[in-house]
């Protein structure tokens, strides 16, 4: 491995399976991933009314839980949303925020991811904190000073006592669900700029240990490439994740 970083392989269930359908998949994982190798961490993140089922199925498994989204307050009149204590209560340890999807669709500000990163870290729940351009900004060779721009608005404020309290997740818009994806060259410059930019904020030891994912068609026969980069430390994974074949290899290769 080039890196001491514990690698994680994180798969979003995005809006996909219903409750029978999340209980298979999750006895399929648990079943596959029975045994995860060593200096490898996996985290399964399924739709809300899916978690305490995936839970409850993933118990004997070394898989951890996740959440795909969060509200910073409370509780209280949020029609809607799940609160930290919430997801805590229902076994997370970690939850996406600032995933492209939600930036795009559900006009989710900076500023609103800082607020989930702040109140996910005081919960004990580590953010899986996303930042991503898009084909336009790309092409424009913008998309390295706008990811860091992402990184700094977002985690701007936030105090760190240890590195595994966040993760970042690189995911280039253009190649989310495409079939296209960013070569291990594209990913690590970005990756590499991510890093130095979590040095500006939390210093060189915290940063160092602060894992960076790559999000964006991500899938058994490309994952290898990624993870052979000095600052890609696992992958945010989306259709693949919804087959446990297709998951479990990923998370076979990236103990290699």
């Amino acid at each position: 491995m080039p890196n001491s970083r514990v690698r994680l392989i994180a798969g979003n269930w995005k809006m996909n399976n219903d409750v029978a359908e999340a209980a298979k998949l999750a006895d399929e994982l648990a079943e596959a991933l029975n045994e995860v190798p060593a200096g490898v961490e996996v985290v399964v993140c399924p739709p809300t009314i899916d978690i305490t089922t995936v839970h409850d199925r993933i118990q004997a498994a070394p898989v951890k839980l996740g959440a795909q989204n969060v509200y910073w307050e409370e509780k209280g009149a949020y029609t809607g949303e799940s609160s930290c204590a919430m997801l805590k209560s229902a076994g997370c340890t970690y939850c996406i925020i600032g995933h492209s999807e939600r930036r795009d669709y559900f006009h989710e500000t900076d500023a609103d991811e800082n607020k989930k990163a702040k109140a996910l870290i005081a919960a004990g729940i580590t953010p899986i904190f996303c930042c991503g351009e898009s084909l336009e900004t790309r092409e424009a060779g913008e998309h390295v000073s706008l990811v860091c721009a992402q990184i700094k608005a977002g985690l701007e404020g936030i105090e760190l006592t240890s590195a595994d309290q966040l993760v970042i997740a690189y995911e280039p818009i253009w190649a989310i669900g495409t079939g296209k994806t960013a070569t291990a060259a594209d990913a690590q410059e970005v990756c590499g700029a991510i890093r130095a930019t979590l040095v500006e904020i939390f210093g060189e030891q915290l940063a160092g240990g602060i894992r960076v994912l790559y999000g964006g068609s991500a899938k058994p026969e490309n994952i290898a490439g990624f993870l052979a980069e000095e600052d890609v430390d696992g992958a945010l994974v989306g259709g693949a994740s919804l087959k446990a074949d297709a998951f479990s290899a990923m998370v076979e290769k990236a103990g290699e």
